[in-house]
């Protein structure tokens, strides 16, 4: 799903996918795409709207991944139950995962796939306990079965979060065509496994045990990029000068310079970046052709393009967008 307007995010979605923002210096939307390819998904259809250009550009045909890749128009992002109905000649009469764009998933999802083929039930859903989940889809548990669900309840009935991550059979085809727009005036996902319910068809749930993030959010995608920082696998393809401090887990790309500054990972510094007589802090990332120029950052995410030049203060817990100057 990457019809989204990311209205959470603005005004980096004014001019960019919220798929596309980078976590560990590559975009939300890749993580995702590998999570399906390592549970042996090859077929992947992507739902586009507004930033279906954005999209094609930094997906291409799915070559580099092993995937092939079809794209799938959406006229106006009226909700996933919608996009699920929009993409019905795509899915055919195959079970099929339906994958948030902007979701990450530790563990990924090929365990979640080989339950499903092995119990073969009618869908399959994701949850996660969170703190606030108001601002989600709520499932109702009770004696180990799934009896409600609620999109974005005022006063949730559980913790359990529904996560970005579902498996279908076919049933849920007709069930998108028979639901009515909700309160935010869309076609919720939530009231369509709840017409499954309401059938008595099997719909089982798993909770998420490695951590999950929806990165709706400037906080959630900074708490993602930390998450990812420490699990980096160090290597320096770039040039060091001067008088320059290293330390822990650093990714350092090809042709970038660090230049009498100190940086202290978990960071990752992206190509032909240039860092000179600054701090770079730990949990940064940095992509590729920005300029760090006496100033501290520490973590950030700072998108490519971009110059932070002079600052008098540190920079910290900032998503900075493409091509900005600060």
């Amino acid at each position: 799903m990457c019809a989204g307007k990311g209205t959470r995010l603005r005004p980096l979605t004014h001019t960019n996918a919220k798929q596309l923002v980078p976590v560990a210096n590559k975009p939300i939307l890749y993580y995702g795409l590998e999570a399906m390819r390592d549970a042996g998904i090859t077929d992947i259809g992507i739902v586009v709207g507004d930033t279906e250009n954005e999209i094609r550009d930094a997906v291409g045909t799915g070559d580099r991944w092993g995937i092939g890749v079809t794209y799938i128009k959406q006229d106006e992002p009226r909700g996933i139950a919608h996009a699920v109905h929009v993409s019905e000649k795509f899915i055919g009469g195959s079970p099929f995962v339906l994958y948030l764009g902007d979701n990450l998933l530790r563990d990924g999802i090929r365990g979640l796939v080989e339950e499903f083929n092995a119990r073969k039930p009618n869908a399959t859903i994701l949850l996660a306990e969170v703190e606030d989940p108001r601002h989600l889809g709520v499932a109702e548990v009770k004696n180990g079965r799934i009896v409600g669900l609620e999109e974005k309840p005022a006063k949730p009935k559980s913790n359990l979060a529904v996560v970005g991550v579902y498996i279908f059979d076919r049933n849920i085809l007709d069930a998108v065509k028979r639901v009515k727009p909700s309160k935010r005036g869309e076609l919720e996902i939530t009231d369509s496994i709840a017409l499954l319910l309401k059938k008595g068809l099997a719909v089982n749930y798993h909770v998420v045990t490695g951590w999950w993030k929806d990165t709706g959010k400037k906080d959630d995608i900074l708490d993602a990029n930390r998450i990812v920082l420490e699990n980096l696998e160090p290597s320096n393809r770039g040039e060091i000068r001067g008088n320059s401090e290293l330390s822990g887990r650093l990714v350092i790309e090809e042709g970038a310079v660090i230049d009498s500054s100190t940086v202290r990972g978990p960071a990752v510094i992206g190509r032909n970046t240039r860092v000179e007589h600054s701090y770079v802090g730990p949990f940064t990332s940095i992509e590729e052709n920005v300029i760090i120029s006496h100033s501290e950052v520490e973590n950030s995410i700072i998108m490519c393009g971009s110059r932070i030049e002079n600052l008098n203060v540190r920079l910290e817990e900032s998503l900075i967008g493409r091509d900005a100057v600060v």
